[in-house]
C-alpha cells in the first residue's frame, strides 16, 4: 500500500470503492490510487471531476495483468526449534503501526495540486516518483502512458529498471555475463539513486551478504519508508539481528509488511506474537498470522499451523487439520514435517508411504528419522525396499514461497 487514507471521515475508502467501479484497467487504477493517496478526492465534487478527466490512452495495451518481478528477502533458514523466536518484554499497540510516509498531506505541492481542479498531469515529479518508487517495469510503462508529464516524470524510474536488470544479471551470472558482485552492487546502487525501492532492496541484500550491515539497513529503511513491503520485511529482520536488538521496531516493520500481504513478514510477525518478541504475547493472533502465511504458500508457516492445530494452541484442536497442514509442509520439502508426517503414516499402518517420507527427512538431515526408517525397512521385502528408494530418488518438492 502506497498511502494512508484520511480516516477521520472515512471518505477515502468510500471514494476508493467508487473509483474502483470505473477504473478496471490498470493505468487508470494507478491514476486513481495516486490521487486518492494525495487526498485529492476528498469529496463528491472532486471524485466526479476526476472521473471526467480520466484519459483513455491505449487501453487495449493495458488489459493484460503484468508479470510480477521476483524480489528476494533477507536470507535465513529455519533452525531446529519448533517455534523459532527470541523473547523480549515490550508493549505493542496497533496504533503504533501507522504509515510513516506523510509527504502527501502537508507538502506545498499537494496544496498546489488541489488548486488545479483535479488535473493529474500537474502532479509534481518528486511526489510522483515517491508514489511510483516500488513499481515494476510493466506498471511504470502503464503509468507513463497516462500523459506526457507522467512519462517525463517517471523516466528515472524506468532507467532504474534497466540498472536493476543488469544488476541481477551480474549477481547471478545470467544473460551471457559472468557473476560479478561488484558490478551487481554498482548497478543496484545506480537504480536506487534513481528512486527505485526494488533496487534499494537488492543493494541492501548484497551489502548484508558482504557484511556491511549498516549500509544494508540504511537502504532497507529508505525502501520501507517508501512503502516497499520487502524493504519493510528485511528491515524488521535486520533489526532483530542488530546489536543491540531493536525488537519493538522490528515488530513494527514486520507488521507493516504483513498487512501488505508479504508472507515471510506474516510468518516472522507471528513468531514475534507467539513468544512476545517486541510485542505482547498473543497466541490467537500468532496463529491467525501463521495461517495467513501458510495460505500464501510459506512452508514454515504451514508446519507451525500444523503444530497449532495438533496441540490446540491459538487454534481449536483438530487432528484432521493438523495432518492436512503437516502433509502440505512435507510435500513442499520441510524436513521436520516430513519426519512427523512419516511417523503419522506409520502409526496408521501406511508403511511404504511412511518410509518414503522418513527417507526424505533423513536425506534432509533429520537424524532421528533414520532410526525409525531402518526399523520399518527391516519389515519390508527387498522388492518393497527398492520401490521405496526409487520413489524417494524421484521425489520433487511442490512449489512454495519458502
Amino acid at each position: 500500500m502506497w498511502c494512508d487514507f484520511k480516516r477521520s471521515s472515512g471518505m477515502g475508502l468510500v471514494v476508493m470503492d467508487k473509483v474502483r467501479q470505473y477504473c478496471s484497467l490498470r493505468h487508470l487504477w494507478i491514476q486513481a490510487f495516486c490521487l486518492v493517496g494525495l487526498g485529492l478526492l476528498g469529496d463528491e465534487t472532486n471524485t466526479n471531476l476526476f472521473l471526467r478527466n480520466l484519459e483513455p490512452v491505449s487501453l487495449f495495451m493495458l488489459t493484460t495483468p503484468p508479470k510480477k518481478m521476483k524480489q528476494s528477502t533477507w536470507p535465513g533458514r529455519s533452525d531446529g526449534s519448533r517455534f523459532k523466536s527470541l523473547p523480549v518484554k515490550h508493549q505493542f499497540h496497533q496504533s503504533e503501526f501507522k504509515s510513516t510516509s506523510k509527504f502527501w498531506s502537508t507538502s506545498s505541492s499537494s496544496r498546489q495540486i488541489r488548486s488545479s481542479d483535479g488535473d493529474f498531469s500537474k502532479l509534481p515529479f518528486d511526489v510522483l516518483t515517491k508514489i511510483a518508487a516500488s513499481f515494476t517495469l510493466p506498471d511504470l510503462q502503464a503509468a507513463s502512458l497516462a500523459c506526457k508529464s507522467w512519462s517525463e516524470g517517471l523516466r528515472p524510474l524506468r532507467e532504474a529498471m534497466l540498472f536493476l536488470k543488469w544488476g541481477k544479471r551480474f549477481k547471478h551470472g545470467r544473460g551471457g555475463v559472468r557473476p560479478n558482485l561488484n558490478k551487481a552492487l554498482e548497478s543496484f546502487l545506480k537504480g536506487a539513486a534513481r528512486g527505485s525501492t526494488l533496487a534499494m532492496v537488492d543493494a541492501g541484500l548484497l551489502y548484508w551478504e558482504i557484511g556491511d550491515k549498516d549500509k544494508a539497513i540504511a537502504l532497507y529503511e529508505k525502501a520501507a519508508k517508501l512503502g516497499d513491503r520487502s524493504g519493510q520485511c528485511n528491515l524488521g529482520l535486520a533489526y532483530l539481528q542488530a546489536e543491540p536488538s531493536k525488537r519493538k521496531e522490528a515488530a513494527k516493520w514486520l507488521f507493516q509488511a504483513s498487512k501488505s500481504g508479504h508472507v515471510r513478514a506474516q510468518y516472522q510477525f507471528a513468531l514475534c506474537l507467539h513468544q512476545g518478541s517486541g510485542v505482547n504475547c498473543n497466541l490467537q493472533e500468532a496463529a491467525r498470522w501463521y495461517l495467513k502465511a501458510a495460505e500464501g504458500g510459506y512452508v514454515r508457516a504451514m508446519y507451525n499451523v500444523a503444530l497449532c492445530y495438533s496441540v490446540g494452541e491459538g487454534l481449536a484442536q483438530s487432528h484432521r487439520l493438523a495432518r492436512k497442514w503437516m502433509k502440505r509442509a512435507a510435500d513442499r520439502g520441510h524436513s521436520k514435517a516430513q519426519f512427523e508426517h512419516g511417523l503419522g503414516l506409520f502409526s496408521e499402518g501406511e508403511q511404504l508411504k511412511a518410509v518414503v517420507y522418513l527417507e526424505l527427512a533423513t536425506r534432509a538431515g533429520e537424524t532421528a528419522a533414520a532410526h525409525v526408517k531402518n526399523v520399518i525397512l527391516q519389515q519390508l521385502s527387498a522388492t518393497s525396499r527398492d520401490r521405496v528408494m526409487n520413489l524417494a530418488d524421484n521425489w520433487r518438492a511442490l512449489p512454495s514461497s519458502r
